[in-house]
């Protein structure tokens, strides 16, 4: 399987890839304001590299439940100094987490090579003529509403099978746009219009999910699901995180998007080594 993200391009079976998130947001619900400036955001980004990020997640609005949206003005102004500042510097893809087209088409044009559109539910064609444009990779993420409502009351038949028909329907709208299959990287949208439930129901599904035919991404980082299990604040869930992220690898999951890189890196290499071990066997 292979995947083209901008100049970037990987063959698939190969070792996942850890997707640093890096918030230029002052509410993010893990880690707002604890970077108060570009530079400081920058000086984060970069330690994420050396921790061994394989693509760095720039993202200026928050899209945790209730979040409240930001003007394309103020989204620009968050993300487009780090994205200066990061495209110089680093050698691994730089994705830009936006719902809004202008902020992607100017993200790419300062260097990014990947949009991650938590809006993939979109109708609007925009930003799938501008990814099928640029030749930028696309996580197509699973979210049920938007970020104002996708918690007030999300309701399935089955998450499991909506989640791969959606995979599929958008894949044939995506090449409809003429954004091609190596462009484009699943998401199940983990905490993104599901209850505790739900987001159980689909963890225990990747073998499922990722035979959808393209990468699969799973973002669980200090997501809210895992207090409702287990107790305990942001800071505390990053264990969950670490035992969600190996279990996805052994799925099949080929990136993991994560706060806490260099823990998660070490991680999966770990689950990595013992699975190959067990093919062996």
């Amino acid at each position: 399987m292979r995947l083209v993200t901008g100049q970037f391009e990987y063959q698939f079976p190969r070792p996942a890839l850890v997707m640093g998130i890096v918030n230029a947001t002052p509410d993010s619900f893990s880690d707002g304001g604890r970077f108060p400036d570009a530079g400081a955001v920058v000086a984060h980004a970069l330690q994420l590299v050396e921790e061994g990020a394989a693509i760095l997640d720039v993202g200026g609005e928050s899209t945790r439940p209730g979040a409240t949206p930001v003007s394309l003005e103020e989204e620009l102004r968050r993300v487009m100094p780090v994205l200066e500042q990061l495209a110089g510097r680093v050698r691994v893809p730089i994705s830009i987490d936006t719902m809004k087209p202008e902020v992607a088409r100017a993200a790419l044009a300062a260097g990014a090579s990947l949009v991650n559109d938590v809006a993939a539910n979109r109708t609007d064609e925009t930003m799938w003529r501008l990814v099928a444009q640029t030749g930028a990779g696309y996580v197509c993420l699973h979210m049920q509403g938007n970020p104002q409502t996708m918690q007030l009351n999300p309701v399935y038949r089955d998450v499991v099978r909506e989640v791969v028909d959606f995979f599929s329907e958008r894949l044939g709208r995506l090449n409809g746009c003429g954004v091609r299959r190596e462009q484009v990287i699943f998401d199940p949208g983990i905490g993104f219009g599901k209850t505790l439930e739900h987001n159980l129901d689909l963890l225990a599904a990747l073998p499922e999910l990722a035979e959808a035919g393209r990468p699969l991404l799973l973002g669980v980082s200090r997501k809210s699901f895992i207090s409702r299990l287990l107790g305990g604040g942001p800071e505390a869930r990053a264990p969950a995180g670490l035992a969600c992220a190996c279990l996805a690898v052994a799925a099949g999951a080929q990136i993991i998007r994560a706060h806490d890189v260099g823990e998660t890196v070490q991680a999966i290499r770990m689950a990595e080594a013992i699975l190959a071990r067990r093919k062996k066997a």
